[in-house]
């Protein structure tokens, strides 16, 4: 998400009064960041005044293109992911080390990072006064803009570049000007998802809840944000189906889709996938925002955005952050939920029922603030499982980056690069850093820990602006993943699953669904 995404018409930041667009200051979070158990505030004091050991930064990148595919193989097959990082953290005796990221050759001209891996070390990577974000989105490698209409999207653009402010404005717009939409349109879009559920569950004794939430995901954007319903036009039931394929084609070298070793790593990780393969696919897309997105066309020209460039940010926007996070999210959410077992759902189905009769049987933003532990619940998915893990920017200056454990000094225009699951379950952070403790943000110290909750690019205690490049639609997805919880127990007492793995994210198919008993 992200990453992670949707922005407005006001040259300064939306106002206070909004309900979905975050309004707190910009926190600057400087490159030395001291992290420790005690959760003291973010120095600011100079990294000169450091008692930490300066260190050279270990690891070697290896013989050229040789190193790179070593590493690339380490990471996809042989190690795995978490595996290839936590053999390196105990191999150098530090979060902070050198190694190639993939894909490397031939799609990566220079796959050479600085690795940040701890909760220290990371946030650095949010302060764009240090670090550079230009085309960085997917991190040592950018797909083709044959694949985004030519255009290089907002999401690939440094805050200094002229066109990140417009479009970010024209982002917030879009999630904002149908605001009062959301939640009913929610509860309308995903109501019959789970009565498409219970239908496929009493025929086959399970039901694929992935399938299920990517129409669900879909229809509810397109009926939300631009008062279109896809069925009703050209697109019919095809968008979840085109997205997905695009969505592969653009990430694909970062992906494993479960074909054999080596001939998946030549194929996937070694080339690009033709962007004219999926050139009519992407078109029907476009078309469908062209005809759709009247209203914030006409922003975007006001903003002085041509309507065709705005016309591929929205559907990138909209395609891209938004359904690509629900698509990896809501599974992720109801597949740490159903694990937790029925002692958590009859605690959220009694909190989230008690709170609705509260407000008087309307489901509502004032509703919401009144569930702790569902707002937790939520944080901690985000938390525990990030749904973009990855994170880059290139140094603009010499810099001195800050572990736990030791200073280290970072040359002009190293890539910096940072997996943000280890920066959330650090363990000199967060007590029990690698199990799912539902209440863990509950009350007043376990509100202080959101500034640890990194998911958006940024804490979730700061907001976006224009000036940075923290995902624009951060309140909005924090809102959908509330409202998914709020929908699952005021309908159900509890529920049972399978879980999976996909190419993006979690295959979760549910087995059990208990209607509501009070």
């Amino acid at each position: 998400m992200a990453s992670a995404s949707l922005t407005f018409s006001s040259p300064t930041i939306p106002p206070r009064s909004h309900p979905l667009i975050a309004t707190t200051p910009r926190r600057p979070i400087l490159t030395r960041v001291a992290a420790s158990i005690s959760e003291k505030p973010v120095s600011a004091t100079p990294s000169s005044s450091s008692k930490l050991p300066l260190r050279k930064i270990p690891g070697d990148y290896g013989l050229p293109f040789i190193g790179p595919i070593r590493d690339r193989l380490n990471y996809f097959y042989f190690e795995g992911r978490d595996e290839f990082f936590k053999s390196r953290i105990r191999q150098h005796r530090s979060t902070v080390f050198r190694v190639n990221m993939p894909p490397g050759p031939f799609l990566a001209p220079d796959p050479r990072v600085v690795a940040l891996l701890d909760a220290a070390s990371f946030p650095v990577l949010f302060d764009t006064s240090l670090v550079e974000k230009r085309d960085l989105f997917t991190g040592t490698f950018m797909p083709s803009t044959d694949l985004t209409g030519g255009f290089r999207i907002l999401s690939y653009l440094d805050p200094s570049e002229p066109n990140h402010a417009p479009l970010k404005k024209l982002l917030f717009f879009l999630l904002s000007y149908r605001h009062q939409s959301i939640i009913p349109e929610f509860r309308r879009t995903f109501g019959s998802l789970f009565d498409t559920l219970e239908t496929a569950l009493a025929k086959k004794g399970k039901a694929d809840f992935g399938e299920a939430n990517d129409r669900a995901a879909f229809d509810f954007l397109a009926r939300s944000l631009l008062d279109k319903d896809p069925v009703e036009t050209k697109l019919g039931l095809d968008g979840p189906k085109l997205i997905t394929k695009w969505l592969v084609f653009q990430v694909g070298p970062l992906l494993t889709l479960g074909l054999p070793n080596y001939l998946e790593d030549f194929l996937l990780h070694s080339f690009r996938l033709p962007p004219a393969l999926v050139r009519a696919d992407y078109n029907r897309l476009a078309d469908f925002f062209r005809e759709s997105a009247g209203p914030v066309l006409g922003e975007a020209e006001r903003l002085g955005i041509s309507r065709e460039e705005a016309v591929h940010n929205i559907l990138f926007a909209t395609c891209f952050n938004a359904f690509g996070g629900m698509k990896i999210l809501f599974p992720s959410l109801i597949k740490r939920v159903g694990r937790a077992g029925a002692r958590l759902h009859g605690r959220l189905a009694q909190e989230i029922r008690s709170a609705v009769r509260a407000n008087g049987g309307d489901v509502s933003m004032r509703a919401m603030e009144a569930m702790p532990l569902m707002k937790s619940v939520v944080y901690e998915t985000l938390r525990i499982e990030p749904p973009v893990a990855l994170q880059y920017g290139r140094a603009k200056r010499d810099l001195v980056v800050e572990s736990h454990d030791a200073r280290f000094e970072v040359r002009t225009g190293e890539m910096l690069f940072g997996y943000q699951p280890f920066a959330t379950k650090d363990p000199k952070v967060f007590d029990r850093a690698e199990e799912f403790v539902a209440e863990r943000f509950v009350g007043e110290a376990g509100e202080a820990m959101l500034r640890r909750v990194l998911w958006s690019n940024g804490p979730e205690t700061a907001a976006p602006t224009t000036e940075n490049k923290q995902c624009a639609g951060k309140d909005f997805v924090v809102l959908v993943a509330r409202m998914l919880v709020v929908e699952l127990f005021l309908r159900y007492d509890s529920f049972e699953i399978e879980v999976g793995s996909s190419a993006l994210g979690s295959s979760v198919k549910m087995t059990s669904l208990k209607r509501a008993t009070f």
